[in-house]
């Protein structure tokens, strides 16, 4: 007796978005390789000085060479989990909050740059909010607000954004790492023609994404905004603070990334990393500040704070002058950096043996 085989409908087919890179054996000289020239083209732009356009083409060059990592086996692993962060509905309430920081910059400059065209007028009406001097709207924007296009500028729209991207990362990181290793979703990946190193680059960049769609893409599209509102001559001049701008990004990309990921690594879950998230950049801060602040001890107790440190070589990037950064005063930068180095090594150097522990069925 013959059963009867029911026809497979085609909605019931499961549909899946086709890997299209390539493969190798083996990925990791292709990231000392990304790596290394993308270390020497940032290290012409910080030190030339007079040869603008060749900064700026340096600048186009070190951005463009970011299009080569869709090409990587990395890739889809950091598809994958943008989507899985993507489809959280509190991911993009939290995602508002930075927008509409970003929206106070944007429309800030414009107004500024309205009201320098009004200077000769005693009283010009801003909308629906009445009338107001346009020497006052120019000294709060330009003098207090720094919406100037200067240095200090983009330090206070990155401190500000800071907390937004702190607050995304604590509740993405048990998504992005810590539910693989708690549900066994590892052992899958790395059983497929991918490496180890591919998974680690994959996450990093999931997490470089959020770091960057909030702080440094954001902060590129101000300084072009002021360059086009103000003079042509503007990107030229300030090439150097755009190559801060990326050099600030940089350093947020990198530390969040690998403390991040070690973390959700140890405590996989949800609460726990909050929790931990929370101590390392909230109660060592506020330890630091006593013990330097209040009790008058040495200035090196603030290298507890990670977030002080990153924050701290971010400003020197941007040319902001030692004495101008508070809190004061500081560490020698070259031991804030050591220490910030040391721990990104110790971070990287858990996830690989952590991830070198997994077993593979294949």
């Amino acid at each position: 007796m013959s059963e009867s085989v029911e026809p497979i409908q085609h909605g019931s087919l499961l549909h899946y978005r086709p890997w299209q890179g390539q493969l190798e054996d083996d990925s990791r000289w292709g990231v000392f390789l990304f790596v290394g020239v993308q270390t020497v083209l940032f290290t012409v732009m910080a030190t030339i000085s007079d040869l603008h356009w060749l900064r700026l083409a340096c600048i186009l060059l070190f951005v463009a060479l970011w299009g080569l990592v869709v090409r990587s086996r990395a890739w889809p692993i950091t598809r994958v989990a943008l989507l899985m962060v993507f489809r959280r509905k509190l991911f993009w309430v939290i995602y508002t909050l930075a927008v509409l920081v970003f929206l106070l910059f944007f429309f800030g400059q414009y107004l500024m740059s309205w009201a320098l065209t009004q200077f000769g007028e005693t009283e010009v009406r801003v909308g629906g909010m009445g009338r107001a001097n346009p020497k006052f709207l120019v000294d709060l924007f330009r003098d207090q607000l720094k919406m100037n296009g200067s240095a200090e500028m983009f330090r206070n729209f990155f401190w500000y954004e800071g907390y937004t991207v702190m607050v995304i990362l604590a509740l993405a990181g048990s998504i992005l790492v810590g539910n693989d290793i708690r549900f066994g979703s590892l052992a899958f990946y790395l059983s497929k023609p991918i490496s180890r190193w591919d998974y680690l680059i994959g996450k990093g960049l999931a997490v470089a994404v959020f770091v960057n769609l909030i702080t440094t893409i954001p902060a590129v599209l101000l300084f072009v905004q002021f360059g086009m509102l103000e003079d042509w001559n503007y990107f030229l001049e300030q090439s150097r603070l755009l190559v801060g701008i990326l050099g600030y990004g940089l350093i947020l990309t990198v530390t969040l990334s690998l403390v991040l990921l070690a973390t959700a690594v140890w405590v996989r879950k949800t609460v726990p990393l909050i929790m931990t998230w929370t101590t390392l950049f909230l109660f060592c801060r506020l330890l630091s500040e006593a013990l330097v602040n209040n009790l008058q001890f040495d200035p090196r107790w603030r290298l507890l704070d990670l977030w002080n440190s990153t924050m701290y070589l971010g400003h020197l990037c941007l040319g902001i002058q030692e004495t101008q950064i508070r809190p004061w005063p500081q560490p020698a930068w070259e031991e804030t950096a050591l220490v910030l180095g040391g721990v990104c090594c110790l971070c990287l150097s858990y996830l690989i043996l952590r991830i070198r522990g997994v077993e593979i069925v294949t």
